[in-house]
């Protein structure tokens, strides 16, 4: 395993609420500027953990919780999908989501930037799931040293991200830091 990927064993790590003070929600979906997404992707969901918690913030109608991991879409199946009806776990290839062309009105990164292989492969690829005037949202690590999250040297710079989401046609984008470990940057598809 690519020692840059997440070890589905410690999956029960994703799952712990503390996360959501580290990237409030409501504050998230405070940036957006559609009313009301409807259909939310998440690439690279893990136990869908984020998932529930911005499908329930932006009362969304149906939430794709997409990940590469066997494992994972496993979890999701056993423990988001009797509970969450309207969250869909979906196996997907790292650059490959198996979902129709612009089927979303807001996509999900949390967290996953920096474990890619091909970043800007996956950018398109949430370009073309997006509905014009949907979004992007990128939530990574900052890069700076902390105590916890991945090694400082395989984090990203949000302005690498911003040279990404231009070259892959994404238009408004700006970045927020004011959270104290992430930071989000928001692409709009026109």
């Amino acid at each position: 395993m690519d020692n840059k990927k997440f070890n589905p064993k410690k999956l029960l790590k994703l799952n712990d609420p503390l996360r959501l003070l580290d990237i409030p929600p409501e504050y998230v979906c405070g940036q957006l500027t559609q009313q009301q997404p409807e259909v939310l992707v998440e690439i690279g969901a893990g136990t869908a953990f984020f998932s529930v918690a911005f499908h329930q913030q932006l009362h969304a109608s149906t939430t794709y919780a997409c990940d590469v991991s066997a494992t994972m879409i496993a979890w999701m199946k056993e423990n988001i999908s009797p509970n969450h009806p309207h969250i869909i776990p979906v196996q997907s290839d790292e650059s490959a989501v198996p979902l129709a062309d612009e089927i979303a009105h807001l996509v999900l990164m949390i967290n996953l930037h920096h474990e890619l292989e091909d970043q800007g492969l996956v950018i398109k690829e949430a370009y073309r799931l997006l509905k014009p005037g949907g979004e992007i949202f990128i939530i990574d690590w900052k890069k700076e040293e902390m105590p916890h999250g991945p090694p400082v040297t395989i984090r990203c710079h949000p302005q690498d991200i911003e040279q990404q989401l231009t070259t892959a046609g994404f238009l408004d984008i700006k970045i927020f830091d004011e959270m104290k470990k992430h930071f989000l940057i928001i692409g709009q598809k026109h």
